[in-house]
């Protein structure tokens, strides 16, 4: 059996152990000879296994103590994702079309379930987008706005997708504001933020759908001109 489908195998039984165990994050794993000696592979092996699952960020491995399960992390659909741009695979309209699907639906969940401290975040996070002229200190703060809202929508999956989003981000977002050439269309983009803020503010899951879509129908259409 060649090598790598060894540490394959081997790091399959140790997500399996997780599984059946029902181990959940920061649980610690059995040590690598342990998992060794049950599978009948060699140390060599069931340390690459152990950090193929680490690059994955499936467990948490660190100097002198034993492998723990780690957190979800969204930074592993994120190097795909700009992986997959980069490459010319998908194009960053591809990117910013998904983001919308979904953050229609995270602006929907955040007006139903945000907590009201998070809703004070998401309006201060609105408002502050109106006081930044740096290019990176707007990127940050726009990425921020919308990583609240999803965090907000009580998903946990839809948050780490969003946040997935990040690096196209940082490429995206200042195309999209370089589409607006004038003052007019900078407040329209100021105001469109924070109908949504208000919207989820309000608690009104429908008015937070709709902001949300006017929102991204112009992001998207900056987009394809600067694509263009």
């Amino acid at each position: 059996m060649k090598a790598g489908t060894l540490v394959d195998s081997a790091a399959e039984a140790v997500r399996e152990y997780i599984r059946a165990h029902g181990l959940k994050v920061g649980d610690a794993l059995p040590a690598e000879g342990a998992f060794a000696a049950e599978l009948g592979v060699s140390r060599p092996v069931m340390r690459e296994a152990f950090h193929a699952l680490a690059a994955l960020k499936m467990i948490d491995v660190g100097n002198g103590r034993r492998a723990r399960v780690a957190a979800i992390d969204g930074s592993v659909m994120a190097a795909s994702i700009g992986h997959a741009v980069s490459t010319a695979q998908v194009s960053l309209v591809d990117v910013w079309d998904v983001r919308r699907t979904l953050e229609l639906r995270t602006a929907e969940l955040a007006a139903a379930n945000r907590s009201d401290e998070q809703a004070s975040q998401i309006l201060r996070a609105a408002r502050e987008l109106e006081h930044f002229r740096d290019e990176n200190e707007r990127t940050r703060a726009d990425t921020r706005f919308h990583q609240l809202i999803a965090l907000a929508s009580g998903n946990q999956l839809f948050f780490q997708i969003v946040r997935s989003f990040e690096q196209m981000m940082l490429v995206a977002i200042p195309k999209a504001w370089a589409g607006r050439v004038t003052s007019e269309d900078r407040e329209e983009s100021l105001v469109l933020h924070r109908e949504v803020a208000e919207a989820i503010a309000a608690r009104d899951p429908e008015l937070a759908r709709v902001a949300m879509e006017s929102h991204f129908a112009r992001s998207i259409g900056d987009l394809f001109r600067q694509e263009s």
